[in-house]
């Protein structure tokens, strides 16, 4: 059985967003939780979704609930398809974890078993339904959690949003989602999720960067999973720079943790951090998931001190914080970041970064062989194959390493098998 060291979290651990979530579902409301990337989304859902003691304190309204997680992140194939194979199995699973009649665990069982013969998109989803059902029959409130639900943004379609809001129907509403993203649904897809077909069917829920004391009990795990000690001095330098954005957190202890003599040299710690190539990425990362409007709005606070409307997505978000009249950017690694894409110092277009060569000599390694991601994740970023690695980052880590091949006259291109990785060829 899977432990999370979050379950292990106080259970006043991000109280304000444990609060507001428990009310929605409290009155089965659906949700759509909304953060930048990689800012800890996960991190409170694994908190919320496994520590004991949070449906009594932030739900309880006399409904048994049952919680349903259903990861994006592992799908193979983002496509409709799998995508209801997968919340079938996850369906599954839960039932087989529920005290109910082994009667209804064989009928799901059969049900997944029929559903992966037959191959049949709606026989699937019928499956899903009556799965759900053998759960609502059992006197629990299932909530389906759709985790990195953005992963789906490219296959989205009208008729799949149906489906979604037809099993809300055909269990007489007897269940909510939770559906994580890094844009609204309406932004994501706004031809299939307007916002007036979303205005009945779920709730907008943004989650800023963690205040200090959450942060805190964030690095306090990672430091007990990593066997690392480090003084306070240090810890609120990592805090401090990172913001409250848990990957910029991890992706910083990390550094730490390669380079233990920048313990002992704050200045060195603090170059290191800003220089850092993972760093960099994360921080890249960020800035590409903004419109180019906001992208703009940003520059122009960085280089002006324009204010930035407030009840925007930047605010929203907590990439700009207000403290009063004051307004910030969040992080200082991210500010660092934006200085210096201002500034143009980018360095060599065709040098190699240490993350572009391990990428490159692991597909050289294979050349002429399909690499997927999983592979090049456990490759290139092995430290973080627990956290997980984005789509965004393998895939602008890839682009970025093509196109120095190119800037190289290299006799090597990379060619993109879509959905599952890469390949090195000879041109």
């Amino acid at each position: 059985m899977i432990t999370y060291p979050e379950a292990t979290y106080p259970i006043t651990f991000r109280s304000g967003d444990a609060k507001r979530l428990g009310s929605h579902l409290k009155n089965h409301d659906s949700v759509v939780m909304i953060g930048m990337k990689r800012v800890g989304i996960n991190n409170f859902l694994r908190f919320f979704l496994h520590h004991p003691g949070v449906p009594k304190t932030y739900i309880d309204n006399g409904t048994p609930h049952v919680f349903i997680p259903v990861d994006l992140n592992d799908l193979v194939e983002r496509e409709i398809f799998p995508f209801w194979t997968l919340l079938l199995k996850r369906s599954v699973d839960v039932v087989e974890r529920l005290n109910l009649p082994e009667k209804e665990k064989q009928a799901a069982r059969k049900l997944f078993s029929e559903s992966i013969q037959l191959k049949d998109l709606f026989l699937t989803i019928d499956s899903v339904q009556k799965v759900l059902n053998i759960i609502i029959d059992g006197n629990f409130y299932p909530t389906i959690f759709l985790i990195r639900f953005d992963r789906l943004e490219l296959a989205f379609t009208q008729e799949f949003f149906h489906n979604l809001q037809g099993l809300k129907d055909a269990t007489h509403r007897h269940m909510s989602y939770v559906f994580t993203s890094y844009r609204p649904l309406y932004e994501l897809a706004p031809r299939v999720f307007t916002k007036a077909s979303l205005a009945a069917f779920s709730q907008d829920m943004y989650l800023a960067p963690a205040a200090t004391k959450d942060l805190l009990v964030v690095l306090n795990m990672l430091l007990t999973r990593y066997h690392i000690t480090i003084p306070d001095p240090v810890k609120n330098i990592l805090i401090e720079q990172s913001g409250g954005h848990v990957q910029y957190l991890h992706v910083s202890l990390l550094r730490v943790q390669e380079h233990p003599e920048l313990i002992k040299n704050p200045d060195q710690l603090l170059l290191h951090l800003q220089t850092s190539d993972d760093v960099a990425l994360q921080s890249e990362e960020l800035f590409e998931s903004l419109t180019p409007k906001e992208q703009a709005a940003l520059r122009a606070y960085r280089q002006r001190q324009e204010p930035v409307i407030s009840g925007t997505y930047l605010t929203d978000i907590g990439m700009i914080t207000t403290g009063g009249t004051k307004q910030d950017i969040f992080s200082p690694l991210f500010a660092q970041y934006l200085h210096k894409i201002q500034s143009h110092k980018n360095g060599s277009a065709s040098d190699f970064t240490k993350k572009e060569h391990v990428l490159f000599t692991f597909l050289k390694t294979h050349e002429n062989q399909l690499c997927e991601r999983d592979a090049i994740i456990s490759a290139v970023w092995p430290e973080y194959e627990e956290a997980g690695v984005s789509d965004w980052a393998i895939d602008r880590l890839v682009a970025r390493v093509r196109a120095k091949l190119k800037a190289q006259h290299s006799p090597f291109e990379i060619v993109t098998v879509i959905t599952r990785g890469y390949k090195l060829v000879g041109k």
